[in-house]
């Protein structure tokens, strides 16, 4: 059972940092740097580092709002990355699976 992973996605939704802006974005419908960081124990530069990140990675999509910029997640890639994660539950499901039936078989006395 093969899946498919994007690193670069799963490394920008690795950081809590990121996950808790992914989660402000989509509770205020999209926001800037600034609207971000007064939400966050975290400076707006460093808001701004995270969605470039988030950007890079295609989760977050900007558009220019006077000297700011507004973003918005990307349902899309959004829906992409909660299909790569049930897909690798999954794998991981079966190779529990797997280990279970090896562990009874090993604990099952010998029939002779």
């Amino acid at each position: 059972m093969s899946t498919v992973v994007d690193d670069d996605l799963w490394s920008a939704i690795g950081d809590p940092t990121r996950r808790r802006m992914l989660d402000l974005l989509l509770i205020g419908d999209g926001g800037t740097a600034t609207t971000l960081s007064q939400q966050m124990t975290v400076t707006r530069q460093a808001v701004a580092k995270h969605l470039a990140v988030l950007d890079r990675a295609g989760l977050v999509r900007s558009i220019a709002a006077g000297r700011e910029k507004r973003y918005r997640v990307d349902d899309e890639q959004l829906t992409r990355a909660a299909a790569q994660l049930a897909s690798v539950g999954q794998a991981w499901d079966a190779r529990l699976q797997r280990i279970k039936r090896i562990a009874e078989a090993i604990q099952r006395p010998s029939a002779k």
